[in-house]
């Protein structure tokens, strides 16, 4: 077995909490493979609180209530029932059951950034100085903070977070990254990515 193989399964193995990770074997997982070991513990939480819930588990009509719900959540119970071709009552239980084990998580409306007057989307790929726990909590606690950044990942590989950056204009964005991101006493490399064009916009799980 390569030692690529041996960490990546290390990492599964710890992450299914399979077997303790001693500090030795933690820093050889985040070095080696650049997977902050907060993820894997964030990923273990999750499985022990149910969460995750494997598409194996769910029906054909539970699949076609999400489809549903996903391309449009305005639509009545009895709309939704209809469509998935079950009463409307244990249409309504299956909604909630969804919405309690967390697979539903909420209901939104998309709006037109360009008609709100936010021209501009961009993705930024930050590295920080280092991949402690402690900075990468603070890193992602501070990205709350800021409303230009919509959304936010820890990933793995050359950087650390990408944030999804939605601003007015260019000027906007600028003073952002110059400002406040790289003022970040966390943040060690910034590269930015502006959008052209959005060619393809779906719901967020494929169902």
């Amino acid at each position: 077995m390569n030692v690529q193989c041996y960490y990546s399964r290390a990492a599964l193995h710890y992450q299914q909490g399979k077997w303790p990770c001693c500090a030795r074997i933690r820093h050889r997982l985040e070095t080696f493979l650049r997977i902050p070991l907060l993820y894997i513990e964030a990923r273990r939480g999750e499985l022990k609180k149910g969460h995750g819930v494997g598409r194996t588990e769910l029906d054909v009509i539970d699949i076609k209530i999400l489809r549903e719900l996903q391309a449009d959540g305005r639509m009545t119970n009895v709309e939704l029932a209809d469509r998935v071709g079950i009463s409307a009552p244990p249409c309504l239980r299956r909604v909630r059951k969804l919405e309690e084990a967390g697979i539903i998580e909420g209901y939104h409306a998309m709006l037109n950034s360009p008609k709100l007057g936010f021209d501009l989307v961009a993705f930024c790929m930050v590295g920080l100085k280092h991949q402690s726990e402690g900075n990468l909590k603070a890193f992602a606690a501070a990205t709350a903070e800021w409303p230009l950044v919509r959304q936010a990942w820890m990933v793995s590989g050359d950087s650390d977070f990408l944030l999804h950056c939605v601003a007015e204009n260019l000027t906007h964005f600028q003073d952002f990254v110059i400002e406040v991101l790289t003022a970040n006493e966390h943040v060690d490399t910034v590269r930015t990515m502006l959008t052209i064009r959005q060619v393809k916009k779906l719901g967020l799980v494929e169902v």
